[in-house]
């Protein structure tokens, strides 16, 4: 990795300040924990002039409960996310999702908006600059050429983010704010299916927090990595399970690590109203076999990462139903 070069570093004091800051330099990144930036700016693919540090803006480092549910400010850190008691009790893969992160010292400074903003991933682009330049760089970052794909146009670096499938099966919004304003979505329009431009904020724009409802059915998370701490996942899956009188009331898939962002899977409301029998949890393992597309963005293989998403979805979702 090389030096950074030089920069300057902006401290505003609320959200108003900070997205002036941004739109005034448009060689500017937001920043808080750092800890997937600052490594992309010491490997070359990130320079930015300006870097404005987001610790010092106090609405976005809270956790507040009301009857309304939970609002999570995006400078959390991981490991105050994961040690809060309302979190852990109420939106279990949350919890699980914050804790698998990486190691205990990236957690304690990495925040929940950094991580659901997290860039995608490739054994192509996140190198670095001298051997990203002898390989002729790469359709993501100044390149012409996706290595995966090299017939196509598309990149399809993946998605890594732990949080984001946890959250979209607890039915989580996210307030963002701009230099037009502010707007809160369903987390799942954040993304988009495309490794270079993979989340869906205007120019400027900042996301502020996320908001959980008041009620959440049980969940849980849980990836596959090349090592039991600090890895990204090769396959993470999220799952919440509403059952009543024995059968399927609600059922939400959440995958990330897969594709080049995460998503919730599709037609999970076929399950509602039937039992979640070994059928059901073997047509579940198809469907997600189905609609996942790990191409070879990671030293693991595709097949491999595709089959590691169907089984943890059915294994999580038998753990819920109690089977």
């Amino acid at each position: 990795m090389s030096e950074l070069a030089p920069l300057r570093v902006a401290r505003p004091r609320d959200v108003e300040a900070a997205v002036a800051l941004r739109r005034a330099e448009n060689q500017s990144r937001y920043i808080a924990g750092g800890t997937d930036l600052i490594v992309n700016m010491r490997r070359g693919i990130r320079r930015p002039k300006l870097l404005i540090d987001l610790t010092g803006v106090e609405e976005l480092g809270d956790v507040s409960v009301t009857q309304r549910g939970v609002r999570i400010g995006a400078a959390v850190t991981l490991a105050q996310l994961a040690a809060e008691p309302d979190v852990s009790t109420r939106y279990r893969a949350a919890a699980e999702a914050a804790e698998a992160i990486a190691g205990p010292g990236h957690r304690s400074v990495a925040t929940v908006g950094g991580n659901l903003c997290l860039d995608t991933r490739c054994i192509y682009y996140n190198q670095s600059e001298w051997w990203r330049r002898a390989n002729h760089y790469c359709l993501k970052h100044a390149g012409t050429v996706c290595h995966v794909a090299p017939q196509g146009k598309r990149c399809h670096a993946a998605y890594s983010g732990d949080l984001a499938p946890a959250l979209m099966v607890l039915g989580a919004e996210i307030e963002i704010a701009g230099p037009d304003g502010h707007r809160r979505i369903p987390l799942a329009d954040l993304y988009a299916d495309n490794g270079r431009a993979h989340l869906k904020l205007m120019p400027g724009e900042l996301l502020l927090c996320v908001h959980l409802p008041a009620a959440a059915p049980p969940s849980t998370y849980a990836k596959v990595r090349l090592r039991g701490a600090i890895d990204f996942p090769l396959a993470g899956v999220a799952v919440s399970l509403a059952m009543a009188d024995g059968t399927v009331a609600a059922l939400r898939v959440g995958l990330t690590g897969t594709n080049p962002r995460p998503f919730l899977l599709a037609e999970t409301e076929s399950f509602v109203g039937r039992p979640l029998d070994a059928d059901a949890l073997a047509r579940l393992d198809k469907l997600v076999q189905k609609q996942v597309q790990p191409m070879r963005t990671t030293l693991a293989s595709a097949n491999y990462r595709r089959l590691a998403a169907a089984a943890l979805a059915r294994r999580l979702a038998a753990r819920l139903a109690g089977i």
